[in-house]
């Protein structure tokens, strides 16, 4: 039989459960439902100040990034460029073609160091073809002409093929440099450069040629290559030595 006294006074909260306090789990566990809370570790910690954490997915990264080596907003830092890798002049802080590559070679060096030549090859063609041909006539100074080109021709492809760079460019602190990578010119290249400065002026008017030649160069962006500069795939750069 049951005691209560429904006249009796009634309980605070007018006779009903309080929802506010809830029977504890069995076992002292978390609710069910309810992620584990983690426990903090029992006295001080060996690891030092500013360890990273470790384990998959522990190192988050600034704004949210996540995973090992991630940059700010989630980037990865080795997504993007390095800067001036394969970038023209002036991208990146890179003045030359391709990364570590010196700036591009003024025009007045240029210049001075094609008329270096040109007068070391006058002098050694002196030498070498005087004795053969006679200058006073057309004959002979149209044999000198072609003797002296020939002269030039071997000169600049072997020096180009050594290591990029005559007597004249040598004295100037510039030098020829493949575009693709800076590397001295390879064989071919340095042959078929020497070859489409000299042979057309061979074939044609000499003095025409070299002055189209050069203006090419004058007005080509980016790298001021002149047409044997493009028939090589080169360039003309600073050097040091």
């Amino acid at each position: 039989m049951s005691t209560h006294d429904p006249s009796g006074p009634q309980p605070e909260g007018g006779g009903k459960p309080s929802f506010d306090k809830q029977p504890p789990h069995p076992g002292g566990g978390t609710p069910e439902g309810e992620p584990p809370r983690p426990t903090p570790p029992e006295g001080p910690s060996d690891t030092p100040p500013g360890t990273p954490p470790e384990g998959p997915g522990a190192y988050q990264g600034t704004y949210g990034g996540s995973g090992h080596g991630q940059g700010a907003y989630g980037q990865n830092p080795y997504d993007q460029p390095p800067p001036g890798y394969g970038a023209g002049p002036g991208m990146y802080g890179t003045p030359g073609p391709v990364p570590g590559m010196p700036p591009i070679g003024t025009w007045p060096k240029r210049i001075i160091a094609r008329l270096i030549d040109y007068v070391i090859m006058q002098a050694v063609g002196v030498v070498i073809v005087g004795p053969f041909v006679d200058l006073g006539t057309r004959e002979g100074s149209t044999s000198a002409f072609w003797l002296g080109c020939a002269i030039y021709l071997i000169y600049e492809g072997l020096m180009l093929s050594r290591d990029g760079q005559t007597l004249g460019k040598k004295a100037m602190k510039v030098r020829v440099a493949m575009l693709v990578d800076g590397n001295p010119p390879t064989q071919s290249a340095a042959w078929t450069r020497a070859a489409v400065y000299i042979l057309p002026a061979v074939i044609c008017c000499a003095g025409l040629w070299w002055l189209i030649d050069g203006m090419f160069g004058v007005f080509d962006k980016p790298f001021r290559q002149c047409i044997h500069d493009k028939a090589a795939k080169t360039v003309v750069v600073t050097t040091q030595v």
